[in-house]
């Protein structure tokens, strides 16, 4: 018998806390193990998410409404008082006494009487009180937003330092929304209006992106990879901001194109599709088992002018050296640019990646041996630390003064500089940074 939303919500909550495992591979894991209805797979998402969105904040008010410490409760309890507080906060479509009801049905089921009467309590005095909760109260501006938004404060602290208080927290908002699914069309088997139809007679919601001509942004879709159509090849997932990074590079056919750190494969194909197949990509990653999703997605989408293989991008390989015309160079990075789509990343310390900023200069100084004199190397990270990227940028130039900065001009804005950053709150797209780099000499 199929489980609940709920059930399968407490079971995702309960496995990310012990085993830390992506949100993206548990939730699709998840709904699919237990076989969750369209309807029953969109709840689970949103509950899930929503939680660990807003973990900090549901504990503020789980705090509030308790008469004993937070850290006494046993976890799977604060699993389901999490999940309930977040449901009677944030969902207000859900009756309070379904939330109320469920969540002891919860504590019953998953831990003993004595936690039932405790869930019963503090989800009652919380359900009492949704138009008077508890103001948000901390030392400092960090410290309420921290809570608000339930972010690191040393990751607030650097928001705050770098947009300021009300673009901080712009972006904070920003990161706790559902990202829609953004689908780009694949040129070499459909157009617009084909897809647009076929989406429709297949019953999946969506609208044309405001931004990017053949992309789609779609609502409530499930998993892209289990639809007829993405089986077929017409459409690949690829959020706008990857989408004009490749783009900026201003790819034409024929060329010869380098996409040293490809996993999992969306520059790769975008830039196939802008070549309509012609010329040549060469698509890396460090890792064997990646690639075969790079071969297999070429195979799904018509691609023929790509080739896999796996390298280290900060090792020389002297046999690639002058050989191509573009580089797309997308580092490894901290990833704090896609926190609503992974908002398991928000908690990521600035000291666990406090190495990449080496990683990531040693692999531009390496692949741009690679580029011919004339030919444009690309630089990109899904994050918004100043480290990772106008840093890197500005300190390859230093040291190699044959690369300029070049301008260039995308649907988000212009780039008078060579390098833009797009924000969630801004541009409604991913967390992005983007540089384009000429090899003058």
């Amino acid at each position: 018998m199929p489980i609940s939303a709920r059930e399968a919500a407490l079971n995702a909550l309960i496995t990310y806390r012990r085993r830390g495992i992506r949100t993206d591979i548990l939730l699709n894991d998840i709904i699919e193990r237990e076989r969750l209805d369209k309807r029953e797979a969109s709840l689970f998402y949103r509950l899930t998410m929503g939680v660990i969105q807003n973990q900090n904040l549901c504990d503020y008010y789980i705090r509030f409404f308790l008469t004993s410490p937070i850290k006494k409760l046993q976890p799977v309890v604060l699993d389901i008082l999490r999940l309930s507080v977040y449901q009677l906060v944030f969902l207000t479509k859900i009756p309070r006494s379904a939330a109320v009801n469920e969540g002891v049905k919860l504590a019953k089921k998953h831990s003993n009487k004595a936690a039932s009467g405790l869930v019963n309590a503090v989800l009652r005095r919380v359900a009492e009180s949704l138009q008077n909760l508890p103001p948000i109260e901390g030392k400092d501006v960090i410290e309420v937003l921290s809570i608000k938004y339930s972010h690191p404060p040393e990751l607030v602290e650097y928001l705050v330092s770098r947009l300021g208080q009300d673009g901080a927290e712009a972006f904070l908002e920003a990161s706790n929304k559902i990202s829609p699914l953004v689908i780009r069309i694949n040129e070499l088997k459909t157009t617009p209006e084909d897809l647009a139809r076929e989406l429709r007679l297949c019953g999946i919601e969506g609208e044309p992106h405001p931004m990017l001509k053949g992309f789609f942004k779609l609502y409530e879709a499930g998993n892209p990879e289990k639809m007829p159509l993405f089986r077929q090849g017409y459409f690949t997932v690829q959020d706008p901001a990857s989408a004009m990074a490749v783009m900026a590079c201003g790819i034409e056919k024929d060329m010869n194109v380098l996409d040293c750190c490809a996993a999992p494969g969306g520059k790769s194909f975008m830039a196939a599709q802008l070549m309509q197949n012609t010329g040549s990509i060469l698509s890396c990653d460090l890792h064997e088992k990646k690639l075969r999703h790079i071969i297999q997605g070429a195979e799904r989408l018509g691609i023929e002018n790509i080739e896999c293989k796996a390298m280290n991008a900060s090792e020389p390989h002297k046999g690639l050296y002058e050989k191509f015309d573009v580089i797309i160079c997308d580092v490894p990075c901290s990833g704090f640019g896609v926190i609503a789509k992974k908002p398991e990343i928000r908690f990521k310390t600035f000291q666990s990646i406090s190495a990449l900023p080496k990683t990531q200069l040693s692999i531009l100084k390496n692949v741009s041996k690679y580029l011919k004199k004339g030919g444009t190397l690309l630089y990109s990270t899904c994050t918004v630390m100043e480290n990772e990227n106008e840093d890197i940028i500005y300190s390859f130039i230093e040291a190699d003064d044959s690369f300029i900065l070049e301008p260039f001009s995308l649907p988000a804005g212009e780039a008078p500089h060579g390098h833009i950053t797009l924000w969630p709150h801004i541009h409604n797209t991913d967390g992005f940074f983007i540089a384009k780099l000429k090899k003058a000499k």
